[in-house]
């Protein structure tokens, strides 16, 4: 009788612990979809994507004012690194490697990236009350934080 308590609770423990980890795995997937960004004048969207080492990565896959005055495609001529400078505008990633921290609710673990000003921050990422993405990057002590809108779920 012993062992068959000992393997009910067992049982129950792994799928306890197992629903917890569904759980977290959910919070953390809360972030992938599409978002309406506008930042500096621009107004862009970004994919949000979960990598397959469970990290998660942002893209620019669209932006209003993709081409320049001349009628070219406005390229990423800001970013530090030289050979991403001909990258187009609708195909910058803005960070790669963000994770999850179950416990704050809260993404972070890498830096965002900026091509209007052509740089990189600390991030960190969490959702308001109002269900928007506030995405928070700090430079040197400076934080300047923005609104991602969602607007479409990733499936």
């Amino acid at each position: 009788m012993m062992k068959l308590v000992s393997l009910f609770a067992a049982v129950l423990l792994a799928s306890f612990s197992a629903m917890a980890q569904n759980e977290l795995n959910d919070d953390a997937e809360s972030i992938t979809g599409i978002y309406k960004v506008v930042h500096k004048g621009e107004n862009t969207k970004v994919a949000v994507t979960r990598d397959t080492d469970g990290t998660f990565t942002a893209q620019v896959i669209w932006v209003e004012n993709r081409l320049d005055k001349r009628g070219n495609v406005r390229l990423d001529d800001k970013n530090p690194d030289k050979s991403l400078r001909y990258k187009e505008c609708d195909q910058i990633v803005l960070f790669k490697g963000l994770t999850y921290d179950g416990q704050k609710k809260k993404w972070s673990g890498t830096k965002i990236y900026d091509p209007t000003r052509g740089i990189r921050a600390n991030v960190s990422c969490q959702f308001n009350e109002d269900g928007n993405l506030a995405v928070k990057g700090t430079l040197l002590a400076i934080s300047q934080s923005m609104i991602w809108e969602k607007i479409e779920n990733q499936d």
